[in-house]
Parts: structure tokens; sequence; C-alpha cells
């Protein structure tokens, strides 16, 4: 899921989100091991007192770019607390259109999802309930229905004790995956 759109054309340049939205760009078209290169760097050169919307973006679609659950957990941590550090002001300077308030369900969910693959179903209960008490600060278009769905899914297969990853779930696919022909 995204938490903020890396694609939208922002209200004041930055190339610190341009250089975030490449980097993601190519996770996407299958090379997620030189996209999550990049990010490591851009985090680096951003520090973890840096911005909180570069810190926000970046930690979200790195965890996208980790299989490993345990290690998408880490950079969704991240983004949540990179996130309560974020003002209206803040990502309006970057898109007028965005509210942090529209992020909290996106990074809740991905949080509770992580959790539940680890099994740690508590977690993973506490994490869905937020993100299903922020969604009513989703958009009303595809993307709001994405996560909105993805949040039911997601609390479904808590109750069942599901640890499977979601085919829906972002990120690439797991390599041993993959179809061959």
């Amino acid at each position: 899921m995204t938490a903020t759109p890396t694609t939208a054309t922002p209200a004041t340049p930055d190339p610190t989100m341009e250089a975030i939205g490449h980097a993601v760009t190519e996770g996407r078209a299958g090379d997620a091991a030189s996209a999550r290169r990049k990010l490591l760097d851009l985090w680096s050169a951003i520090g973890v007192t840096g911005d909180p919307l570069h810190r926000c973006t970046l930690a979200h679609h790195l965890a996208d770019l980790h299989e490993d659950p345990a290690q998408a957990l880490a950079w969704d941590i991240r983004a949540l607390d990179a996130a309560d550090a974020l003002t209206d002001q803040r990502v309006q300077q970057h898109h007028a259109g965005l509210h942090i308030a529209g992020f909290y369900p996106s990074l809740h969910l991905n949080l509770a999802d992580n959790y539940r693959r680890l099994g740690s179903f508590e977690a993973a209960t506490e994490h869905i309930d937020a993100a299903t008490q922020h969604a009513p600060d989703l958009p009303r278009n595809p993307y709001g229905d994405l996560l909105r769905t993805a949040i039911r899914d997601v609390a479904e297969a808590i109750t069942r004790r599901d640890t499977a990853r979601r085919a829906s779930a972002p990120g690439t696919p797991p390599e041993n995956t993959a179809v061959q022909t």
C-alpha cells in the first residue's frame, strides 16, 4: 500500500521525494535489490532525525521491498514513527491534496499484516483495529477502496490465525514462487 503518492506533481520540487519515487518505480519493475540499495543510501543521507516526510515515505516503501516480515516490520515501525512527527502543513508542501490522517490506515494495515505473518496476533489485532479506526480518513476512490478491502482481508486472516503471505500484499513476490515457462 502506498502511504504517499510518489508520482503526483509536488507543490514544491523535492529532489529527495523524486529519488524515492525513482527507486520505488525500479523496485516495482522487478529490481528490488537495486531499489533497496538506493533507498538505504537515501536513508543514510536523510538520517534518523531528518525530514519526517522523507523518512515516512522511504521507510514505508522500503518495507514493501522486503519479503521477510521481520525486516518489513522494522521499516514499517520507522514509517509510523516518522508519520507521528508529520504535520498537514509539511505533507501539503509536497502535495496540496494530502493529509496526514490519510497515511495512518495504510501504515497500521502494514504493521498488522507483518505482525500477523510473524504469528503475533495480539499486536496484529491492535494495528488492524487502528487501521479500521482510521479508515474513514481514506479517500473515496479506487485507492481508498483497495485499502478498505485489504483491511478486511487482514482482519479475517488474523481471526483465522493465518500467517501466509497475502497474494494482494504490496512488494515483490518471493523468488521461489516465480512462474517458470
